[in-house]
């Protein structure tokens, strides 16, 4: 029982993780610098950090949904 809880702990962390990153390699295409004020390259960089967690954060949250509704599909069957 508490195997299953660690393991699908472990998925959400991985999952997290890994949407994040991808988050934020596709962001980077984004010039932010040219949204904001000149000079102002720090602030740019704190935008695509904050986007590319929000962004891989709710992607990962979809990926996880889908994941346990598919799980739960099996008690559909029986």
């Amino acid at each position: 029982m508490y195997q299953g809880i660690g393991i699908d702990a472990l998925l959400t962390i991985f999952s997290h993780f890994v949407f994040i990153i991808i988050a934020f390699r596709a962001l980077q295409a984004l010039r932010f610098d040219k949204l904001l004020k000149p000079n102002h390259v720090r602030e740019s960089q704190v935008l695509l950090v904050l986007f590319a967690v929000a962004l891989g954060f709710m992607t990962s949250q979809f990926f996880l949904s889908l994941v346990t509704a598919a799980k739960n599909l099996a008690y559909l069957f029986k």
